[in-house]
Protein backbone atom coordinates (compact mmCIF):
# COMPACT_ATOMS: atom_id res chain seq x y z
CA UNK A 1 0.00 0.00 0.00
CA UNK A 2 1.35 3.32 -0.77
CA UNK A 3 1.34 6.67 1.20
CA UNK A 4 -0.96 9.36 -0.46
CA UNK A 5 0.33 12.89 -0.33
CA UNK A 6 -1.50 14.87 2.74
CA UNK A 7 -2.52 17.48 0.25
CA UNK A 8 -5.21 15.16 -0.92
CA UNK A 9 -7.99 16.21 2.13
CA UNK A 10 -6.82 19.97 2.22
CA UNK A 11 -9.66 21.36 -0.36
CA UNK A 12 -12.83 21.74 1.45
CA UNK A 13 -15.11 19.94 -0.52
CA UNK A 14 -17.98 17.53 -0.66
CA UNK A 15 -20.29 16.09 2.50
CA UNK A 16 -19.49 16.55 5.88
CA UNK A 17 -19.06 13.03 7.78
CA UNK A 18 -19.36 13.83 11.52
CA UNK A 19 -22.00 11.13 12.80
CA UNK A 20 -19.37 8.39 13.92
CA UNK A 21 -22.35 6.60 15.53
CA UNK A 22 -23.07 5.44 12.10
CA UNK A 23 -20.02 4.44 11.14
CA UNK A 24 -17.84 1.49 12.06
CA UNK A 25 -13.73 1.85 12.74
CA UNK A 26 -13.47 5.27 13.32
CA UNK A 27 -9.75 5.89 14.52
CA UNK A 28 -9.87 8.31 17.68
CA UNK A 29 -8.60 11.89 17.48
CA UNK A 30 -4.89 12.63 17.71
CA UNK A 31 -4.92 16.07 19.58
CA UNK A 32 -4.35 15.03 23.13
CA UNK A 33 -4.74 18.65 24.85
CA UNK A 34 -6.42 21.12 23.87
CA UNK A 35 -5.34 23.51 26.70
CA UNK A 36 -1.66 23.57 27.95
CA UNK A 37 0.56 26.26 29.92
CA UNK A 38 -0.78 28.25 32.90
CA UNK A 39 -4.91 27.72 33.16
CA UNK A 40 -5.02 29.52 36.51
CA UNK A 41 -3.82 32.81 35.66
CA UNK A 42 -5.63 35.24 32.93
CA UNK A 43 -2.98 37.23 30.65
CA UNK A 44 -3.29 40.56 29.32
CA UNK A 45 -2.26 39.87 25.80
CA UNK A 46 -3.42 36.95 22.75
CA UNK A 47 -2.38 36.07 19.69
CA UNK A 48 -4.40 34.02 17.89
CA UNK A 49 -3.26 32.09 14.63
CA UNK A 50 -5.74 32.36 11.78
CA UNK A 51 -6.02 30.60 8.20
CA UNK A 52 -5.76 33.15 5.51
CA UNK A 53 -7.66 30.44 2.82
CA UNK A 54 -10.33 27.92 3.14
CA UNK A 55 -9.16 24.03 4.01
CA UNK A 56 -9.60 21.15 5.64
CA UNK A 57 -6.45 20.55 8.62
CA UNK A 58 -6.09 16.74 9.62
CA UNK A 59 -5.73 16.61 13.90
CA UNK A 60 -2.19 15.11 13.22
CA UNK A 61 -0.84 18.34 11.96
CA UNK A 62 -3.14 20.30 14.29
CA UNK A 63 -1.60 18.51 17.45
CA UNK A 64 2.08 18.82 15.63
CA UNK A 65 1.47 22.23 15.86
CA UNK A 66 0.31 22.59 19.13
CA UNK A 67 3.34 20.04 19.70
CA UNK A 68 5.85 22.80 18.23
CA UNK A 69 4.11 25.84 19.95
CA UNK A 70 4.48 24.48 23.45
CA UNK A 71 8.01 23.55 22.91
CA UNK A 72 9.03 26.94 21.97
CA UNK A 73 7.10 28.50 24.46
CA UNK A 74 8.09 26.04 27.72
CA UNK A 75 11.84 27.23 26.87
CA UNK A 76 11.24 30.66 26.49
CA UNK A 77 8.33 31.59 28.55
CA UNK A 78 7.95 28.84 30.97
CA UNK A 79 4.36 29.20 33.10
CA UNK A 80 3.44 32.62 31.56
CA UNK A 81 0.99 30.91 28.94
CA UNK A 82 -1.75 29.65 27.71
CA UNK A 83 -2.29 27.96 24.67
CA UNK A 84 -5.92 27.03 23.55
CA UNK A 85 -6.85 25.19 20.65
CA UNK A 86 -9.54 26.16 19.23
CA UNK A 87 -11.45 24.00 16.70
CA UNK A 88 -12.36 20.30 17.09
CA UNK A 89 -12.07 17.91 14.34
CA UNK A 90 -15.36 16.75 13.43
CA UNK A 91 -14.86 16.31 10.06
CA UNK A 92 -14.59 12.56 9.29
CA UNK A 93 -12.36 11.59 6.67
CA UNK A 94 -12.96 8.46 4.47
CA UNK A 95 -10.11 6.60 1.59
CA UNK A 96 -11.07 4.52 -0.61
CA UNK A 97 -7.78 2.13 -0.86
CA UNK A 98 -7.06 0.52 -4.35
CA UNK A 99 -4.80 -2.64 -4.83
CA UNK A 100 -2.08 -1.71 -6.76
CA UNK A 101 0.37 -3.60 -8.58
CA UNK A 102 0.69 -6.78 -11.01
CA UNK A 103 -2.89 -8.75 -10.56
CA UNK A 104 -4.59 -5.78 -8.44
CA UNK A 105 -7.67 -6.19 -11.05
CA UNK A 106 -8.29 -9.82 -10.02
CA UNK A 107 -8.51 -8.86 -6.41
CA UNK A 108 -10.23 -5.32 -6.64
CA UNK A 109 -13.20 -3.88 -7.33
CA UNK A 110 -12.40 -0.60 -8.73
CA UNK A 111 -14.96 2.17 -8.05
CA UNK A 112 -17.96 -0.72 -6.99
CA UNK A 113 -19.11 0.11 -3.48
CA UNK A 114 -16.19 2.96 -3.34
CA UNK A 115 -17.69 4.99 -0.34
CA UNK A 116 -14.40 4.11 1.44
CA UNK A 117 -13.25 3.49 4.89
CA UNK A 118 -12.97 6.27 8.05
CA UNK A 119 -9.05 6.70 8.10
CA UNK A 120 -9.12 10.15 10.39
CA UNK A 121 -10.32 13.48 11.24
CA UNK A 122 -9.96 17.26 10.02
CA UNK A 123 -11.12 20.58 10.68
CA UNK A 124 -13.26 22.09 8.48
CA UNK A 125 -11.41 25.97 8.44
CA UNK A 126 -12.96 29.07 6.16
CA UNK A 127 -11.13 32.02 5.84
CA UNK A 128 -9.96 33.74 8.71
CA UNK A 129 -11.00 30.56 11.09
CA UNK A 130 -8.90 31.32 14.24
CA UNK A 131 -7.36 27.51 15.12
CA UNK A 132 -5.30 28.31 18.13
CA UNK A 133 -4.40 31.26 20.54
CA UNK A 134 -1.76 31.90 23.24
CA UNK A 135 -2.26 34.13 26.13
CA UNK A 136 0.85 35.48 27.73
CA UNK A 137 2.02 38.68 29.13
CA UNK A 138 3.75 41.95 27.36
CA UNK A 139 7.00 40.60 28.07
CA UNK A 140 6.92 37.51 26.15
CA UNK A 141 4.89 38.66 23.34
CA UNK A 142 7.70 38.02 20.85
CA UNK A 143 8.09 34.39 21.95
CA UNK A 144 4.49 33.73 21.35
CA UNK A 145 4.54 35.16 18.26
CA UNK A 146 7.17 33.18 17.38
CA UNK A 147 6.15 29.91 18.51
CA UNK A 148 2.85 30.32 16.57
CA UNK A 149 4.91 31.03 13.50
CA UNK A 150 7.00 27.53 14.10
CA UNK A 151 3.44 26.12 14.40
CA UNK A 152 1.82 27.59 11.46
CA UNK A 153 4.98 25.82 9.69
CA UNK A 154 2.98 22.04 10.46
CA UNK A 155 -0.07 23.40 8.76
CA UNK A 156 -1.60 23.14 5.65
CA UNK A 157 -2.99 26.50 4.99
CA UNK A 158 -1.39 29.86 5.10
CA UNK A 159 -1.80 31.46 8.41
CA UNK A 160 -1.81 35.14 9.50
CA UNK A 161 -1.15 35.84 13.47
CA UNK A 162 -3.53 38.60 15.14
CA UNK A 163 -2.38 40.19 18.45
CA UNK A 164 -5.51 41.78 20.53
CA UNK A 165 -5.31 43.11 24.04
CA UNK A 166 -7.40 41.28 26.01
CA UNK A 167 -7.65 39.15 28.73
CA UNK A 168 -8.06 34.79 28.76
CA UNK A 169 -11.63 33.96 29.87
CA UNK A 170 -11.40 32.23 33.30
CA UNK A 171 -10.29 29.20 33.84
CA UNK A 172 -11.99 27.11 36.68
Amino acid sequence: MTRKPARMYRKVEGQVYTRREYMGGVPNCRITQFDTGNLRSSFPWSLTLGTEEAAQVRDVALEAARISAVRVLERTAPNEFHLKVRRFPHQILREHKMAMGAGADRISDGMRRAFGKPVGHAVRAGIGSELMTVYTTEAHLADAKEALRKASHKLPVPTRVLVSATSAPAAG
